[in-house]
């Protein structure tokens, strides 16, 4: 694939979210993270897709329900999975 990648892209993940882009990554051999998320991209544009409407936050796409607190401080020291 020689396309050009002129665009960076920058997104914070929680602890499981990381985890689980990990754990899909070497499950499928890939070479990077960047790959990985690549390639869910993929998957996932190629499904039946999210309609945006207006009024929709960005964080009401979370891997993950987080509820609506989102993180606390005690979810950082947490391991992926573990409930407190």
């Amino acid at each position: 694939m020689n396309e050009l990648r002129a665009e960076r892209l920058q997104v914070m993940l929680s602890p499981e979210e990381l985890a689980a882009l990990d754990d899909f990554r070497f499950k499928h051999r890939m070479p990077t993270r960047a790959a990985a998320v690549r390639e869910l991209l993929k998957l996932g544009l190629s499904g039946s897709g999210v309609i945006a409407t207006v009024g929709v936050k960005s964080s009401d796409y979370g891997v993950f329900d987080r509820g609506p607190d989102g993180h606390t401080q005690t979810d950082l020291g947490s391991g992926a999975g573990e409930e407190n």
